[in-house]
């Protein structure tokens, strides 16, 4: 089956997760993240990188506080798996370095203007936290071996509230297939899905220009 927006036969899932292939393989295969999966970032690395992040999940769970009574963003809102207070709780752990970066300032601003149509904060919610509950738990298993770590400065990748990831993801999946969205909606959806992986990859890059400072 050809997986297309105009297919009435496509999942909106399965079109989101094929239409976005290779931009997710690009951001994923970053220097900086191939680097981090490696364990070759040291701690200050780490902490600079989850600082970015703290700003993209206040961004994005602030915003889904505007957007909770969207017809559509209502459909994934959950509290149960918002990151912010883990992430609070790292930075306690980890420091906070208060860096600039021009990659989180144009990534936190697009999420912002997600509110122009729910369609585009499901793109943003879809991308992160559906990320967090797959190749995120890598990651986190990653830092906690690298570091030794006994469950300190790793909460953001703990979901308590989900004892079976699989489960939950199924059940978000059938969510985004039931919204009643046209061809051109659903082609607008993977477009700013796209875009998503394109910013984490501009972030990802910004990252990358810290390597020799950060390289463990």
């Amino acid at each position: 089956m050809t997986v297309t927006a105009e297919n009435p036969a496509t999942s909106l899932s399965a079109l989101l997760r094929t239409g976005s292939q290779a931009e997710h393989t690009a951001a994923e295969g970053s220097t900086f993240m191939s680097e981090l999966m490696a364990g070759r970032i040291n701690e200050a690395g780490y902490a600079h990188f989850l600082g970015l992040m703290r700003r993209v999940y206040e961004a994005l769970e602030e915003t889904a506080q505007v957007m909770k009574d969207d017809p559509l963003a209502s459909s994934v809102i959950d509290p149960a798996i918002e990151r912010l207070g883990a992430i609070d709780a790292d930075i306690q752990h980890w420091g906070d370095p208060r860096r600039p970066s021009p990659a989180t300032d144009a990534y936190v601003a697009r999420i912002r203007a997600s509110t122009a149509w729910g369609g585009l904060f499901i793109a943003h919610h879809y991308t992160r936290y559906m990320g967090d509950l797959s190749g995120g738990q890598a990651i986190g298993r990653i830092i906690s071996r690298e570091f030794g770590l006994d469950g300190a400065g790793v909460a953001f990748y703990a979901f308590d509230a989900v004892p079976k990831p699989k489960l939950y993801k199924d059940a978000y999946r059938a969510r985004l297939d039931a919204l009643p969205l046209d061809p051109a909606e659903r082609e607008r959806v993977l477009a700013e899905v796209k875009a998503v992986f394109a910013l984490n990859g501009g972030l990802f890059a910004e990252m990358t220009t810290y390597l020799d400072e950060y390289a463990r």
